[in-house]
């Protein structure tokens, strides 16, 4: 990671999440919890709320869960992703396209978790939940049955509301080019784990991975013992079982929205998404631990 000028306070000092409310057990932790417990790795699948439609957003979340995958992300779509590749830049489009909202998606959320547990992490830009309300979107999508919150344009000094009032996990990301002293401040603020973005630019599959990966997950578990998950550029089960033996879950989106992008109208698409995800779990379950110092 690039070097800064002035020194981290306290560098090298592993940070403990913030404290969430104690009587609630966030998903997002039990399962970390529980994959360690059997020493696995876990898959994060991405999604795009409402692509191709809001029904079909409820049945392919219940079809990835029954492939094995362990955490999902869902994107709440937006008319200017930045953030994003082709692939997500048209799934947003497609949502948005079929009536896409903030709280249309969040009902979708509430119709998933009354039949699935697994951890959901939205996946946003600013602008919605801003136009929504922060207080107001916190609670609801809470209520709904979401577990964590990721917002790719929020700089890690600022925050929606006051720490003590958080009930969701707060994702902060992690980039190639973040210094130690920066680094060592977002992950002070972070809960449920730390999303390390793989390479520069936009989401997309690519056909290598990057070679500084192993280095820079490693110096992120200098500064703190939240679980690290690894995305952006991920497509495949080869690239997906060496990104598992450097962090605790690997991400995969680009490859699934495409997808469903060019299947969404078929009658075999959940079979078609099974046939590409179920390859990519299992190459996640049998990645050994690979120890890298930074």
């Amino acid at each position: 990671m690039s070097k800064s000028s002035r020194e981290a306070k306290g560098a090298g000092q592993r940070s403990q999440a913030p404290l969430m409310n104690a009587s609630i057990q966030n998903r997002i932790d039990t399962t970390f919890t529980a994959l360690r417990e059997r020493k696995e790795k876990a898959f994060m699948a991405y999604i795009t709320g409402g692509d191709p439609d809001l029904p079909r957003t409820v049945h392919i979340a219940l079809a990835l869960a029954r492939s094995g995958v362990d955490f999902l992300e869902i994107g709440i779509p937006f008319s200017d992703p930045l953030a994003d590749g082709v692939a997500n830049q048209l799934g947003a489009q497609r949502a948005l396209a079929a009536g896409a909202t903030v709280p249309k998606l969040l009902t979708v959320i509430h119709q998933i978790r009354e039949q699935s547990p697994i951890p959901i992490i939205l996946y946003s830009y600013l602008n919605p939940i801003f136009q929504f309300g922060f207080s107001r979107f916190q609670d609801e999508a809470l209520s709904a049955g979401a577990d964590g919150l990721l917002l790719l344009d929020l700089p890690p000094d600022e925050k929606l509301l006051p720490d003590r009032t958080q009930k969701l996990h707060r994702i902060r990301l992690v980039a190639p080019t973040t210094s130690e002293v920066r680094l060592s401040r977002i992950v002070a603020d972070a809960s449920g784990f730390i999303y390390y973005v793989s390479r520069e630019g936009v989401t997309g599959e690519r056909t290598d991975i990057s070679a500084t990966i192993a280095e820079n997950v490693a110096t992120i578990r200098k500064y703190t013992s939240l679980p690290i998950a690894v995305g952006f550029g991920i497509s495949n089960p080869e690239q997906a079982l060496k990104i598992a033996q450097m962090a605790d879950a690997v991400v995969v989106g680009s490859a699934i929205v495409r997808r469903i992008g060019e299947f969404g109208e078929a009658p075999d698409l959940i079979e078609r998404l099974d046939r590409l995800v179920r390859p990519l779990v299992t190459a996640v379950k049998s990645a050994p631990e690979l120890t890298v110092h930074a």
